[in-house]
């Protein structure tokens, strides 16, 4: 498993020998050498590391691919190495280096030539493996190579994770299952579903959740996935976080105080009066329910909680306080699981039909997946990227064959997975292997993802696109193999996390010695001779029981680590010098120290939720870094030396208050940051002239934008920037204070890719540019007190998704009229107080899935055109009078009717505390609150 390893390091070559041959001087001829021997031996390498996979037996093989995939790693990190030691020659200071200069010459006369020898050492070695690859005819894989992979390109990306597919065989079931939660008995009652993994127990789960959910049968529900390992109060604070959100309410932070039978009292109190529903996805432990019983209510409201596991002993041991219904999820039969396969395989052909031709193969291959719902979706996703090609529907099925055969079930699953991976390209490999640094079941942010993959070196640059872009589609490929889950898809369509099925993650961990991986403790981080590429931190890690850290590191990533001591901080910094991501996101650290500097070879630094108040100078050091993401940290002003980094593509800072956002100071100049693409958010009262401004025009790459704190007089002089900015894709900008007018009338060529935009700060009028964004998508007005709101205008807008209105209007009347908005999903209409009356023509708003209404206190009764928008799942009303809402009760109000078809209906009323209380249409609480 070296041809990941070896394929990135000739990457990083192929450049280093056509652009720093002064840099290489003396080492330039053994490392275009090396280069040679590598491509040799990368011309075979994928099936070497193919069947060295399959081959359990053969270990003359295997030791071959590791030999070959160390020596790759030795030739990157001398090369880093080297690298290292010129550029911190550079960058002394001029009176220190005169001072030295006879002593730093003689040193660094040392290290090129233990450098030197270092790569000549690795040149014989490299020989020598190719050598012996000749002696023991590996070679001979070359003439029998894998098929050349093809790069799919689907013009749908992102529209595919929205439906479910590969819910086959389990209609009856389904219905069942439903038919416990919505009927049976009143009594709380456990339902289990138990099968072995990759059965499907966790997708129909979901799927009956998510149905419920719509129906708004249940008051409020929790989604919890438990896993192996897990700590009960942890798991209690979370159940009851997620009711809260289910009903919109806010989460009482005093929760996160409490001990176990403060949580367990907690949650019986809040659940006494509803009917609840809750799901424990992925039970290892056979006594869990004992963990979990007493915070559950059992009331006679007909509350369920749904268990998924693998374990029989798992769902039995519910009987003894519950009652408990067990339904066995079964592989699928055989005609099932060619459907399903053919349904993945087949998803984006216009006829979705297996031809005829690889009916017989079809059927083969899903006889081999033996009915496995996960297993099957997998190779249905590779065999999605093959075509209708018989030639290579049989290479898979005679690969399958060797899989299958003389294997426990659980070890064929993982082998099935497996060998998706194998057919990866090595780029996608990378990036796949990767997700070992997040822990199980860990909900990954796709943003943070792809910058970490960029940084890593993952990411190829291709013509007319950024490599966030490209970094985009690797995701999407790897999901739509099913390798990967979407776990949010937003309603423009746009994968914003994602997660790896716990399947998969052991299949990554099986192979974490490609990337050189290890998940370890924070107490137990060490510097050993052994090197590990890529450290995953958890203080209760472990996963991996091998030292750890070392100076070869390139990535450290922390996760729920609790203790940051001093001595972990002086240790990453003196002997980590390697590292290209760090990520302290979450991390209780407040304070990065002036060796930060000495990581030149950093390209992604995270303080994200950390205390970090300030920078160090020692910035101006890292030329490399790509991403410095300081969102929700302590720091409001950037050290000038940030004007250094050229290459900084991502700039993110800002601190978030309940409407607005404040951002960060840069003191000097943009110009030599001609390389970013996101800088949000910049804080524009601390420029005390237009030239900072008018720099903005130079960042001519900027896809993502924001502006605070921007006074009036400043408005054209913005604009003007933002004609030069052609690739900008979303822009917020935000006034000084509420009532400061935005100056934003004067751009006449806008970017016509801009697809998000927020307005903050009063307006005369509408921008008239706005019409011509035939791209946007949502668009925001804060504080505009716009007296007209050209409705015709923004309806013509054709992709436009989401229409928010936050004191965005002062007056009377908005008539949503026919034909206008035909993709609108969510509408928010707050802060109006003159606004009075609403009118929704018949066919208007039909997407519309969301409305929210709140503090319109004129606003006296809702529009009889709402009974038409049969699309409507969520109304949500706050800070509106009792009176608005006793027309909507049931029986009762005479404008219920309007609202009966609306699956899920809340109001929000500010209380005593001064803090809001949330009520669903149909409770009780409801009636009693507006007695």
């Amino acid at each position: 498993m070296a041809e990941v390893a070896v394929s990135l390091v000739l990457e990083r070559l192929i450049p280093l020998l056509n652009q720093e041959v002064k840099l290489l001087r003396g080492v330039h001829r053994e490392v275009e050498d090396i280069k040679v021997e590598l491509e040799f031996i990368s011309s075979f390498l994928r099936d070497a590391d193919a069947k060295a996979a399959k081959e359990d037996d053969n270990n003359g093989l295997r030791t071959w691919v590791k030999h070959t995939r160390e020596a790759a790693f030795r030739i990157e990190d001398a090369i880093d190495e080297y690298i290292l030691h010129v550029g911190k020659r550079h960058h002394q200071h001029r009176f220190k280096a005169f001072l030295r200069k006879i002593d730093c010459r003689v040193k660094s006369m040392r290290k090129r030539h233990e450098i030197a020898s270092e790569i000549q050492d690795i040149k014989t070695s490299v020989r020598e493996i190719r050598e012996r690859s000749e002696r023991y005819s590996f070679n001979t894989f070359a003439s029998g190579g894998a098929a050349e992979n093809k790069t799919w390109h689907d013009p749908r990306m992102g529209l595919h994770f929205v439906e479910n597919d590969a819910l086959v065989g389990i209609d009856s079931l389904k219905t069942e299952l439903v038919s416990k939660l919505m009927h049976g008995e009143s009594h709380r009652t456990v339902i289990s579903l138990v099968g072995m993994g990759g059965v499907g127990k966790t997708t129909l789960a979901k799927k009956v959740l998510d149905e419920q959910i719509d129906t708004g049968h249940f008051d409020c529900h929790a989604w919890i996935t438990v896993s192996q390992s897990y700590k009960v109060e942890e798991l209690l604070k979370t159940m009851i976080r997620r009711f809260y959100e289910s009903r919109k309410e806010s989460y009482p932070s005093e929760v996160n105080a409490m001990d176990g039978n403060e949580l367990i009292s907690k949650s019986r109190e809040y659940l006494r009066d509803k009917r609840y529903f809750v799901v424990f996805d992925d039970i290892w432990k056979e006594d869990f329910w004992g963990d979990v019983e007493y915070a559950l209510f059992g009331n006679d409201r007909s509350s369920r909680i749904m268990l998924t596991t693998r374990s029989r002993n798992a769902a039995d041991f519910c009987k003894r306080s519950s009652l408990v219904d067990v339904l066995e999820l079964r592989p699928l039969p055989l005609e099932l699981a060619q459907e399903l396969l053919c349904r993945i395989a087949f998803q984006f052909d216009e006829d979705k039909q297996c031809p005829l031709e690889l009916k017989e193969l079809s059927l083969d291959i899903a006889k081999r997946c033996e009915g496995l719902p996960l297993a099957i979706v997998a190779i249905g996703g590779l065999l999605s990227s093959k075509g209708r090609d018989v030639g290579e529907w049989q290479g898979l099925h005679d690969s399958l064959q060797s899989q299958l055969e003389s294997n426990i079930h659980l070890t064929r699953i993982k082998k099935i997975l497996s060998f998706s991976y194998h057919d990866l390209p090595y780029h996608l490999k990378s990036c796949f292997l990767y997700l070992g640094m997040f822990p199980e079941d860990y909900v990954v942010n796709c943003a943070r993802l792809v910058r970490l993959w960029i940084a890593e070196g993952f990411v190829k640059q291709r013509d007319g696109a950024t490599l966030e872009d490209a970094a985009r589609e690797y995701l999407t490929e790897l999901i739509r193999r099913n390798l990967v889950q979407a776990e949010w898809v937003d309603f423009d369509g746009v994968v914003r996390d994602c997660r790896v099925h716990d399947l998969m993650h052991e299949v990554i961990l099986s192979k974490s010695d490609e990337l050189s991986l290890i998940q370890t403790s924070a107490k137990n981080l060490q510097c050993p001779n052994q090197t590990a590429r890529h450290l995953s931190i958890r203080d209760e890690s472990n996963n991996l029981s091998r030292s750890s850290g070392c100076s070869k590191t390139h990535s450290i990533i922390f996760f729920e680590v609790n203790e940051f001591p001093k001595s972990l901080l002086s240790s990453l910094f003196a002997n980590f010098i390697l590292l290209k991501e760090l990520d302290f996101e979450g991390v209780p650290l407040n304070y990065l120290p002036e060796e930060l500097g000495n990581l030149l070879h950093l390209k992604y630094l995270s303080v994200r939720d950390t205390k970090v108040k300030m920078l160090p100078k020692s910035l101006a050091k890292l030329r490399n870094l790509g991403t410095l993401d300081l969102k929700r940290s302590l720091v409001r002003e950037l050290p000038v030396e940030i004007n250094k980094l050229s290459n900084l593509q991502h700039l993110i800072a800002y601190s978030e208050d309940y409407d607005t956002r404040q951002g960060v100071k840069i003191r000097g100049t943009l110009r030599s940051l001609n390389s970013l693409e996101k800088l949000y958010y910049v804080d524009m009262n601390a420029q005390n002239n237009f030239g900072f401004i008018r720099e903005l025009g130079s960042l001519k790459h900027l896809r993502k934008l924001g502006i605070t704190n921007l006074k009036s007089e400043a408005g054209n002089a913005l604009c003007n920037a933002i004609e030069h900015m052609s690739y900008l894709e979303s822009l917020h900008v935000i006034s000084v204070k509420e009532n400061e007018l935005l100056q934003l009338q004067s751009m006449s060529s806008p970017p016509l890719l801009l697809n998000c935009l927020r307005l903050q700060g009063r307006l005369e009028k509408l921008p008239d540019w706005i019409s011509e964004l035939k791209c946007l998508v949502r668009i925001r007005l804060f504080w505009s007190q716009l007296s007209d709101i050209p409705l015709k205008m923004l309806g013509g807008l054709p992709k436009l998704l989401e229409l928010a209105l936050y004191k965005g209007y002062n007056g009377e009347q908005l008539h949503f009229e026919d034909g206008y908005f035909p993709v609108l999903k969510e509408l928010t209409l707050e802060g109006m107080d003159r606004f009075n009356r609403l009118i929704i023509d018949e066919k208007a708003l039909c997407l519309v899935e969301m409305l929210w209404i709140e503090s319109c206190p004129r606003l006296e009764e809702l529009p009889s055109g709402i009974c038409h928008m049969k699309c409507l799942k969520y109304l949500e009303i706050s800070d509106m009078s009792k009176e608005f809402a006793r027309r909507m009760l049931p029986d009762v109000g005479q404008d219920h009717w309007k609202v009966q078809h609306i699956p899920n209906v809340y109001f929000y009323f500010m209380n005593t505390q001064q803090q809001y209380s949330t009520y669903k249409l149909g409770d009780s609480s409801l009636l009693d609150y507006l007695r």
